[in-house]
């Protein structure tokens, strides 16, 4: 199952995404195949504002357990998280 992760930072959380971004990067080669593809959400100045992740995992449950694992929501970087079943149409 396809699932889209977005997620927004906190306003003026730039440093505590800096602090870190290592360790959401470990954890994101750690996942394997789980991620199929993100990067992070951008602003027009092009400063770093969040993230889109999609994840390859069997339901939503998972998908949430994976979600409250990652380094930045633990760290509270984050003002809002959202999960949604998401369906490949191209690329």
């Amino acid at each position: 199952m396809l699932i889209a992760l977005m997620a927004l930072d906190r306003d003026g959380a730039g440093e505590l995404r800096q602090a870190n971004r290592a360790d959401h990067l470990a954890y994101l080669e750690a996942s394997g195949n789980t991620v199929a593809m993100g990067g992070p959400l951008l602003n027009e100045a092009g400063s770093m504002i969040g993230s889109l992740i999609v994840l390859d995992l069997p339901d939503m449950d998972a998908a949430r357990d994976w979600a409250a694992k990652d380094p930045y929501a633990i760290a509270g970087l984050f003002k809002d998280v959202q999960l949604h079943p998401w369906k490949k149409v191209l690329g």
